[in-house]
């Protein structure tokens, strides 16, 4: 145990055996010059934190000086009582501070102890249990905005990981701060009322042992009893008093203290003394009371004073206008001479979505909108499903662009783009609703398929029809999400693969070790992984894609053929992705068409690909057009079956006219998974 531990421990201990066992008066003195000198540390340190959390220990520290208080209360009142019946019985202290504030009279020392009591009690500790309550209530309703705002700031890449962990910490902290503290202020104003009764119980307690003679073996007379027992009380409450009213002054300075980039001092100045026109006003209406009623004299100066001070200000704030402007004419010159800054200016988000000023409302958190926690769970179901790093989505509003419209950008280049029609919601009809709804005309962004606008009023009875209805958040995310699909393998970069292969690595140092760079660079294994996201093939099984790669990179250094290898060894993720329970239907290809497609294969030093006649080409995609056409009218999604070598091969030639168009091979087909053909392509 350490040895500031251990000091706390006999502390806490030392205070209980004081309530069983007496302390000599110097001893109590020295505990009360103790405590008065804790209470003004306690109270120092609230007032020049800068913000609440400097003192995070702080209900912590209010429970335990509360405790050693009431101790030295137990231990005073014990001496009080249990003396010789003497002003001197409960030491200098006590007797010094009754005599000092009371000045002779017992009766002015008893109201002067009652005032400070019940300012303590009425002003200062009912005020901060109030504000510690509601501040407590507040910061805990507020967590799920702040951490949606962390999220929003960090997915639009205003803080990096760091930052955004150190502010979730800091809000986790506020939490338990403020919470502890509305429950820590329940002590504080138990003390008070414990005082206000002990002080009853001294006097009453006091007269009594003076009057039977208990404590001095002779009956004294009630008022001589009631004078020394009554001052000692007075001088014992406000020796207790004095250090409760600074704790709990400093209570309410902690909960009452908003962050502050400067000290309270400061602080205070600058807003006091932030309009003249305030100071100037205030200074008129003194110098107008001194002037015009019986009040005294110096309220002329005073006013005067007041005025020169605004003035002066006023002064001072036009200089600084005035410098400023000229620094910054200064500034903005430098920096169009200095070729350094124009750095930033080629960066380049690698995803972007622009929005005009009438979809704000739809990003403001503050106005309701979600769209920013749309985007952080946008990166976050794509890292899920496909195993890829998402790069942070910088969303920007846009005054070039009309004011519902919204333009999505990969690597600086605009790619997709829509039209929202706010406070509306758009209905798609599914395809098998008959009956229509009244709306405006429009077409669904991403997929081109006809909808309609429709109110808030029209909502539930175009679901109970069978129309599908999104609000026009869910259309920007959506839209949002499907670009970022298609256009996922050209944002996976040599970096993002570097942080997944090192976080493999954690646990596969050896896979790791063996294929990076022995066999294969990471730029090689980017080309990989991005030919599988490419066709929407998840990555995020990276041990198995790596050990596959490991097994056959010493063989051969072809991507193309090495991403074959790995969609093969991906076999159960694929099937589970396209092929459902039951029987499944698919579209092959004639075998004399893979024939000849393995035939025309050419192979160069950036790769192999499919050469045949354009003729033969038309004559391919005529057939896959009419292949395809008979199960997308069913609605069905179309699988292309090609053996294993022709597969990537057929993939090229047709991705022209479908990209989309899902191609398989017979060995990425897993054992449990039925699969039917129902037609072929061919070219005869």
């Amino acid at each position: 145990m350490k040895k500031k531990e251990a000091i706390i421990g006999i502390f806490i201990v030392a205070m209980i055996v004081m309530i069983m066992r007496p302390l000599p008066p110097l001893a109590v003195d020295f505990l009360l010059m103790v405590i008065i000198g804790l209470a003004i540390i306690i109270l120092l340190n609230a007032l020049y934190a800068k913000e609440a959390l400097e003192m995070s220990m702080f209900p912590t520290i209010l429970l335990i000086i509360t405790l050693f208080r009431i101790t030295l209360s137990l231990t005073t009142t014990r001496l009080i009582l249990g003396g010789d019946g003497t002003e001197s019985s409960a030491g200098e202290v006590i007797r010094t501070f009754g005599q000092f504030v009371a000045g002779g009279n017992l009766i002015l020392g008893l109201i002067m102890f009652l005032v400070i009591l019940l300012a303590c009690f009425l002003v200062i500790i009912k005020g901060s249990e109030r504000v510690a309550e509601v501040t407590a209530r507040f910061t805990l309703d507020a967590m799920p905005g702040k951490q949606m705002a962390i999220d929003a700031d960090l997915n639009t890449g205003l803080i990096n990981e760091e930052e955004a962990k150190a502010r979730r910490k800091k809000i986790q902290d506020e939490s338990n701060f403020y919470g502890a503290m509305d429950g820590a202020v329940k002590f504080v104003k138990g003390d008070a009322i414990f005082s206000i009764i002990l002080v009853f119980v001294n006097i009453i307690g006091g007269i009594a042992m003076g009057a039977t003679g208990v404590a001095t073996g002779t009956p004294m007379p009630i008022g001589e009893a009631l004078n020394i027992y009554a001052l000692l009380t007075i001088g014992d409450g406000l020796v207790s008093q004095i250090p409760a009213l600074l704790i709990a002054l400093a209570t309410g300075l902690i909960v009452t203290k908003a962050t502050a980039e400067e000290e309270v001092s400061g602080s205070l100045a600058k807003q006091l003394l932030s309009q003249p026109l305030v100071m100037m006003i205030t200074g008129g209406a003194l110098v107008f009371l001194g002037l015009f009623s019986p009040l005294p004299w110096f309220f002329v100066p005073a006013g005067i004073f007041l005025v020169i001070i605004g003035m002066r200000i006023t002064k001072k704030e036009t200089l600084s206008s005035i410098e400023s402007e000229i620094t910054t004419d200064d500034v903005e010159a430098e920096e169009m001479r200095r070729p350094d800054d124009m750095l930033p200016l080629t960066d380049v988000d690698m995803i972007r979505l622009c929005f005009g000023y009438g979809l704000i409302p739809l990003v403001a958190a503050d106005q309701g909108g979600d769209l920013l926690e749309r985007v952080v769970m946008i990166r976050r179901n794509i890292a899920l499903e496909l195993g890829a790093i998402i790069p942070q989505i910088r969303l920007q509003d846009n005054i070039k662009l009309s004011p519902n419209q919204y333009t999505i950008f990969i690597k600086g280049v605009e790619v997709a783009g829509g039209e929202i029609m706010f406070d509306h919601y758009m209905a798609m009809n599914s395809g098998y609703v008959e009956e229509e709804i009244d709306g405006i005309e429009t077409v669904e962004p991403f997929a081109g398929l006809p909808a309609m606008w429709i109110s808030e009023s029209q909502r539930e009875r175009a679901e109970a029809l069978g129309y599908t209805v999104v609000d026009p958040p869910a259309i920007i995310a959506t839209h949002l999400t499907e670009v970022v699909r298609q256009h996922l393998h050209e944002l996976l970069s040599r970096q993002d693969v570097q942080k997944l292969v090192n976080h493999v690595k954690e646990t596969h140092t050896v896979l790791v070790d063996e294929l990076i760079p022995k066999y294969m660079s990471v730029g090689e294994v980017q080309k990989v992984l991005s030919k599988l996201l490419k066709e929407s093939v998840s990555i995020r099984d990276l041990v198995t894609i790596l050990e596959t790669l490991a097994d056959y990179a010493p063989i051969t250094r072809d991507t193309d053929m090495l991403t074959e290898y790995v969609r093969a060894a991906l076999r159960r993720a694929i099937s589970k992705k396209f092929f459902g329970q039951g029987v499944n239907t698919v579209i092959t290809l004639d075998p004399a068409l893979e024939q000849t497609l393995t035939g025309n294969i050419q192979k160069t030093e950036i790769g192999s690909f499919v050469n045949i006649d354009p003729g033969l080409s038309q004559k391919v995609f005529d057939s896959l057009k009419k292949e395809v056409s008979k199960l997308t009218s069913l609605g069905v999604m179309p699988i292309i079956l090609t053996s294993p070598f022709v597969r990537m091969y057929f993939k090229q030639l047709v991705d022209e006219i479908a990209p989309d168009l899902v191609v398989l091979s017979y060995g990425e087909i897993d054992q449990t998974a039925e699969v039917q053909s129902v037609g072929m392509v061919s070219v005869s």
